[in-house]
C-alpha cells in the first residue's frame, strides 16, 4: 500500500494528519496520482493548489521557508493563469482571436511567444506525420468537446467528411516579422488551432525555469497529470502514480529524476457514452473520429522541454493504437513509453519496463 503525504492546499506544514492526507490520491480529473511519497518527511513541504487549464495544478516546494516557497508558488500560478488566457482555444484569448482571423482568411499579428509556440508545435506535427494536430481544432469542436460538459451525440458524417477532406495541417501556417510581433497567415482556411495537447506541457517547462530562477531546487509541479520533477524530496525522488484507466487506483509508480516529466494521454477524462461506444476527445486526424481501442498512453520525458514533450508526444502514440504505437514512438525518438489497448493488454518499451512499478505483480505485459 502506498503511503502519501499530502498536505493541505496552500499551507506549509512539517507532517499531516491521516485526516489530511486523505482526499487528493486519485482525483478524477487527473490523468495522473497527484503525487506519491513512501512516507511522511518532516521537513518543510509546501504545497500550492488551483485551477487552469481545465484542471487541478500544484505545486510542491520541498525544503524552503515558507514566505520563499509562497512568493515562488504565486509567481508559478500567476504564469499559469497568464498562458491560459493566451493559449484558449475557444474562449477570448490571443489564440482564439487567431483562429477568428484564419478562418475569415485574413492574416493576424501574434506575440513572438506564441509564434514560437506555434512554430514549435507545427515541428512536432511534422515529426509525428501529422498524427500530433493541433490544426483540428475544428474537428474538436465539431465533437462537441469545446466545451465544459459534453453531450452525447455524434455529429453528421458529412461534417467530419468535410472537415478531414480539407486537412487542417499546421504545415499550413506561415509566419513573417511584424513590427509588433510576428504575423501568422494560413493557406487553409480550415485550420483551427487547439493546443490542448501541447499547452499544459509547455506550461510545465515555463514553471521550471521560473522555481529555479527563484533559487528553488526540489519541487514536482503537477498540472492536471502532467507532471515535472526538480531534484529530490529529501533523500528520495519524487515517486508518482501513473492512474489505471478503468479503476480508482494506480496502475503503476515511478520514480521521477531530477529534470524529468511524466504525461498519459486516457479516453477516461473528456469523453461521453453514446450505445454503450466511449467517445474520447483525442480526435484520428486521419478518420475524423474519436480513437478507440487505446485507453491511455503514458510516456516519460527527460532533457531539453521535458514539460511539452511530456503533453505533445503521448498524443501520436495515442492516435496510431496499439498495431502502430512503437513506430510513433521510434519517430518522437521516446524510449519510455506505455500503451494499455481495449482490453486492458499493456503494451511497454523495455526502458520504461524497468522504471516502473506495478501494483499488480501478476500484470501481463507485452515488451515491444
Amino acid at each position: 500500500m502506498i503511503e502519501c503525504c499530502l498536505p493541505l492546499r496552500g499551507q506549509f506544514i512539517k507532517d499531516a494528519t491521516p485526516q489530511q492526507r486523505s482526499g487528493f490520491l486519485f482525483p478524477i480529473f487527473c490523468l495522473l496520482v497527484v503525487f506519491c511519497l513512501v512516507g511522511c518527511s518532516k521537513e518543510p513541504l509546501y504545497q500550492e493548489e488551483g485551477y487552469v487549464f481545465g484542471t487541478l495544478v500544484e505545486v510542491t516546494i520541498y525544503g524552503e521557508e515558507e514566505q520563499h516557497a509562497r512568493q515562488a508558488s504565486a509567481e508559478v500560478m500567476h504564469e499559469f493563469q497568464r498562458l491560459h488566457n493566451m493559449l484558449h482555444a475557444w474562449k477570448p484569448s490571443e489564440l482564439s482571436d487567431l483562429n477568428k482571423a484564419i478562418a475569415a482568411g485574413q492574416d493576424r499579428v501574434v506575440t513572438e511567444e506564441l509564434a514560437t509556440i506555434l512554430q514549435d508545435a507545427a515541428s512536432l506535427s511534422h515529426q509525428s506525420q501529422g498524427l500530433f494536430n493541433p490544426a483540428i481544432g475544428g474537428l474538436v469542436g465539431l465533437w462537441g468537446f469545446h466545451a465544459d460538459t459534453f453531450k452525447p451525440s455524434e455529429p453528421d458524417a458529412k461534417l467530419i467528411a468535410a472537415w478531414v477532406s480539407a486537412n487542417p495541417q499546421m504545415s499550413d501556417l506561415g509566419f513573417t516579422p511584424a513590427v509588433e510581433g510576428v504575423k501568422v497567415h494560413s493557406s487553409n482556411k480550415a485550420v483551427q488551432i487547439d493546443l490542448g495537447g501541447y499547452a499544459k506541457g509547455y506550461a510545465l517547462d515555463r514553471a521550471a525555469e521560473l522555481l529555479k530562477k527563484a533559487g528553488i531546487h526540489n519541487a514536482l509541479i503537477n498540472i492536471g497529470g502532467n507532471i515535472m520533477a526538480l531534484g529530490k524530496h529529501g533523500e528520495k525522488f519524487w515517486r508518482v502514480g501513473i492512474q489505471h484507466p478503468r479503476n480508482s487506483g494506480a496502475l503503476a509508480v515511478v520514480d521521477l529524476h531530477d529534470g524529468e516529466a511524466i504525461g498519459t494521454s486516457g479516453d477516461y477524462q473528456r469523453y461521453f457514452m453514446l450505445g454503450g461506444k466511449r467517445y474520447c476527445h483525442l480526435i484520428d486526424p486521419r478518420s475524423g473520429y474519436p480513437v478507440q481501442g487505446v485507453e491511455e498512453v503514458t510516456v516519460l520525458t527527460h532533457g531539453v522541454h521535458a514539460g511539452t514533450l511530456s503533453d505533445a508526444d503521448s498524443k501520436p502514440l495515442f492516435v496510431a493504437g496499439a498495431q502502430g504505437w512503437r513506430q510513433a514512438a521510434d519517430r518522437m525518438n521516446l524510449a519510455d513509453a506505455m500503451l494499455v489497448d481495449e482490453r486492458g493488454s499493456i503494451h511497454i518499451t523495455k526502458e520504461l519496463k524497468k522504471r516502473l512499478e506495478f501494483t499488480d505483480k501478476k500484470v501481463r505485459l507485452q515488451v515491444e
